[in-house]
């Protein structure tokens, strides 16, 4: 069995190169270490802190989880980060990303996250990107293994309309590319 997360959420990191040094918060389930003074856990807090750069998330994650290629859910929400690293793109058993209350604004950020295998969840409400128009159709199209996007079920429906979106989006722009 796996133990708690990991919680690092609210200790001021703003380098992640120099997160090992904190002490995980104390929450209701007590974590445990192994022999070797690591985390049995999948999970990782580090949710409202200062972090803009994503370059040295493997650090922490290698330093405190007993298996850090299982890490299956990360909360990076409530931070300063305004692009998608491709450290992300390494994490193969993520599921559960967190990335609201940042301060992503290119959308097609998020395309970069189409190559994570399992992932099934996200938030980014609270992001710039939320102001785009097309903003539910393009990640919901990018990322087709979604089952929930900032909390709310992505529906049949949604992914259908999404393909549509992506379609005549697509015809749009090679319609405009003939003209020019």
């Amino acid at each position: 069995m796996y133990g708690a997360p990991v919680d690092l959420s609210f200790k001021h990191i703003s380098s992640l190169a120099e997160a090992w040094t904190e002490e995980p918060r104390i929450s209701l389930r007590p974590l445990k270490r192994n022999s070797e003074m690591k985390y049995p856990s999948r999970s990782l807090r580090l949710s409202n802190n200062n972090i803009t750069d994503l370059r040295d998330l493997q650090k922490p994650i290698s330093h405190f989880l007993a298996e850090p290629s299982q890490l299956t859910w990360l909360d990076l929400s409530f931070n300063k980060i305004s692009h998608i690293d491709q450290v992300l793109c390494n994490l193969l058993e993520l599921r559960v990303l967190y990335l609201h209350g940042n301060s992503i604004f290119i959308l097609s950020e998020v395309d970069k996250l189409g190559v994570l295998p399992h992932l099934h969840t996200i938030t980014l409400h609270g992001n710039v990107i939320e102001t785009n128009k097309a903003y539910r159709n393009h990640v919901i199209f990018a990322l087709p293994r979604l089952k929930t996007m900032d909390f709310s079920a992505v529906t049949r429906q949604e992914r259908v309309m999404a393909k549509i979106w992506h379609h005549s989006n697509n015809l749009s722009r090679s319609s405009k590319d003939t003209l020019q």
